[in-house]
């Protein structure tokens, strides 16, 4: 397993500075290990909604989890907590940008490959793994 810990800076797209670690490191079959920091605008894609909602405020990341490949994509889910202590989650859309920081650790399995494929029952493009070929 390979490990890529980064720390993005304020004013920053979380979900793009993701791709952007993936397409430099090209990652191929990788994960979310751990991620904090702080939003100070969020943008959710809820449960079997189509549309995504922002939120302008400031945010504490609770939880980030998920899968990353520099050809397929990423596939995240984010919790944050607002000063109250509200919490929401859902999909991290494009438009999460950073306040003061963002601490992102990503495992990277080398052996491996993720792609997305169409699920025949439900539409959505699905994780497939495969194993690297040997040469």
């Amino acid at each position: 397993m390979e490990i890529c810990i980064n720390r993005f800076k304020p004013d920053t797209d979380l979900k793009q500075e993701i791709v952007k670690v993936a397409q430099e490191k090209n990652i191929q079959a990788g994960f979310i290990l751990t991620c904090v920091g702080s939003l100070k605008q969020a943008c959710l894609r809820f449960a079997n909604q189509s549309d995504s909602v922002c939120f302008k405020n400031y945010f504490e990341v609770i939880s980030l989890v998920g899968t990353v490949t520099a050809k397929q994509g990423v596939h995240l889910h984010i919790g944050i907590a607002d000063e109250n202590g509200q919490v929401a989650g859902g999909h991290l859309m494009d438009g999460n940008i950073i306040y003061t920081t963002m601490e992102i650790v990503i495992a990277n399995l080398p052996t491996l490959i993720f792609r997305r494929e169409i699920d025949a029952n439900y539409g959505y493009r699905e994780l497939v793994v495969e194993k690297v070929p040997f040469l």
